[in-house]
């Protein structure tokens, strides 16, 4: 039996990068996987079907996370799929760079909307599920750029940053209900959001990088699917680096 068998994961953003790397190894895990995605449909269902193809079960369903309305249809369709929801892994994010000074308002409300109040949305609604259930397990994507910041990411590090208090504050009003939560904050993770940056300022990276390299999804992956286990019971509140010691 391994370790996620019979236990239901949500994971927003999961047509690419990063959540794509996270439904993949939950359902590996043995977990019943939906694979959440707002615009690329062929993307999420290349995601199911590897997870198919693996032995796994998974479905694909769009919504636009940013809006209560539809994360709350969003979670009602994973219950009537699975019948419980037990994971959830609030990973949808977008970039949109630039300095404060050009920076547009709605560059910063899309990016603040998109990380935070997703997050926000989605957690609402699956803990009231987790409550009845007395159990579940709640894992925000924040970024190594919410912990220390970075120049000409002023509304994604704020919306990072953001997802950690929200993590602090639900470990605290949850826990008693047996409800995990917690961060994992990645370092430069080549993926499609990333990889013009990353290609950009490769060497800097590596430079302040003990490990000397970059890091991969799957290796994002793997700390979430401890955190999402039952070896992980006593773990809340925490927000956790994976950056290959760039941020000591």
């Amino acid at each position: 039996m391994t370790a996620l068998t019979e236990r239901t994961a949500l994971v927003t953003g999961a047509s690419r990068g990063i959540g794509a790397a996270i439904a993949r190894r939950l359902a590996a895990e043995g977990a019943a996987v939906a694979v959440n995605y707002h615009r690329n449909a062929a993307a999420a269902a290349e995601v199911v079907d590897a997870i198919a193809a693996g032995g796994g079960r998974a479905v694909a369903i769009q919504a636009d996370v940013s809006n209560l309305a539809e994360a709350t249809e969003l979670i009602k369709a994973v219950q009537k799929e699975f019948g419980r929801l037990d994971i959830l892994v609030n990973n949808a994010g977008t970039t949109r760079d630039n300095l404060i000074m050009m920076m547009k308002e709605e560059d910063w409300d899309e990016v603040l909307a998109t990380n935070l109040k997703s997050a926000w949305n989605c957690a609402k609604v699956a803990a009231r599920i987790m409550m009845k259930q007395r159990h579940g397990r709640i894992i925000n994507i924040t970024s190594v750029a919410g912990v220390s910041g970075n120049a000409g990411q002023s509304n994604y590090a704020a919306s990072k940053a953001g997802m950690i208090g929200l993590t602090k504050s639900l470990a605290k009003e949850l826990g008693p209900r047996n409800i995990t939560v917690n961060a994992v904050a990645p370092g430069f993770v080549p993926t499609d959001l990333t990889q013009t940056l990353i290609a950009q300022i490769e060497e800097s990276i590596l430079a302040m990088t003990p490990l000397k390299r970059l890091g991969a999804a799957e290796d994002v992956a793997g700390l979430v699917a401890f955190l999402a286990g039952e070896d992980a019971s006593f773990i809340t509140g925490q927000v956790i680096s994976v950056d290959g010691g760039m941020v000591l």
